[in-house]
């Protein structure tokens, strides 16, 4: 026996399917957007610490990131990727805006070269423009990406200051980043990585310092690379 079609609720379902079918659409892309999003590896600044030495404040830390895969293709292909770290130290004043005493600044320049197979890392001093300005550096060969990426994501007592800058009473804040220089790569590259979130390496952080006083550090552990020092007057 044949059951009697029913229109309207026929007519319902063709209603129901026209108006939610593109909200369901949009909802989907939104959550693989979502999951997209959620798969780009995120930097993370740990162990961050800034101590204050007899010739000046030291900071050390450990930015962790996993290298995306279209970066670590670049670098294979020869193609240097270029990493800014920043560090800015402002004194907190209740009656007026908070007073920038000291500022410093290095570029790690990460690169892979194909023929003798091997990953080189360069530090300088400041934010340099290329390859050109990479002449008083630190160099250091590795022969493998997992230590070369260590070097490069590890801060060990980089002079930030001189302890002329600070007084012994006040407070103080701390604006740490560090990122990756999407400027650095050629410009067929800086045409095409814009706006992908894989191209992103990127991380910050701010916070109160309690400087203590001033202790020993051993030379081994001090950068020789010199302070850039830029302060607000």
């Amino acid at each position: 026996m044949r059951l009697p079609a029913c229109r309207p609720l026929q007519g319902l379902a063709r209603f129901v399917a026209t108006v939610c079918g593109p909200f369901l659409a949009a909802l989907m892309l939104c959550l693989g957007l979502l999951q997209l999003s959620t798969n780009v590896q995120a930097a993370d600044i740990g162990q961050l610490k800034v101590e204050r030495a007899e010739d000046g404040v030291y900071l050390s830390a450990n930015v962790r990131f996993e290298l995306p895969i279209p970066v670590e293709d670049a670098l294979v292909k020869g193609i240097a990727m270029f990493f800014v770290v920043e560090a800015d130290i402002y004194q907190s004043r209740w009656y007026w805006t908070d007073r920038r005493v000291a500022s410093a600044a290095r570029t790690i320049r990460l690169a892979y070269q194909p023929l003798t197979r091997v990953w080189r890392v360069n530090i300088v001093n400041g934010v340099v423009q290329g390859a050109s300005g990479l002449r008083a550096t630190l160099n250091q060969n590795y022969d493998s990406l997992t230590d070369a990426l260590s070097a490069v994501q590890r801060l060990s007592s980089w002079r930030v200051a001189d302890n002329a800058d600070l007084e012994p009473d006040a407070t103080y804040k701390l604006d740490f980043s560090y990122s990756l220089d999407l400027s650095q790569l050629p410009r067929p590259f800086q045409i095409g990585v814009v706006g992908q979130k894989d191209w992103t390496i990127s991380a910050q952080r701010t916070e109160r310092l309690q400087l203590g006083a001033a202790r020993a550090l051993s030379d081994k552990t001090k950068t020789a690379v010199p302070l850039n020092k830029e302060a607000d007057k």
